[in-house]
Formats: C-alpha cells, structure tokens, sequence
C-alpha cells in the first residue's frame, strides 16, 4: 500500500498472516512497543480502527 512505509507494509503483511504483536517483533528483531507504535500508526494512516479493518483494506484497497 503506497500509503505506508517499507516497514508498515511488513507488519501488515505478517498482521495479515495472523500474527500477534508479540510474534511480528520477534519476527523482525524489535520490541513489541515499536511493532504496537507502527501498528497504531497504519490504522491512522488507513483510517480504520482495528486489525480486521486494516486487513480488509490490503486485501480490497478500492473500497
């Protein structure tokens, strides 16, 4: 999604795969206050409230 970063795009990648938090930031070697930062910041960045949303909207980026 080009309204993400490099990085946002990855976490929501692995977010989609089910992840958790704390699963992604053991993935990508950061803390999970980072990962939950970059998550809150794709939610206000493709206006959605929650992971469900966030996913919708990579897999159906029209709607």
């Amino acid at each position: 999604m080009s309204e993400l970063s490099e990085r946002g795009n990855e976490i929501l990648q692995l977010v989609a795969t089910g992840l958790i938090v704390k699963e992604v930031a053991h993935k990508l070697h950061l803390s999970n206050h980072t990962v939950t930062k970059h998550v809150k910041n794709i939610y206000n960045k493709l206006h959605v409230n929650n992971r469900i949303e966030a996913v919708n909207k990579l897999n159906h980026p029209e709607v």
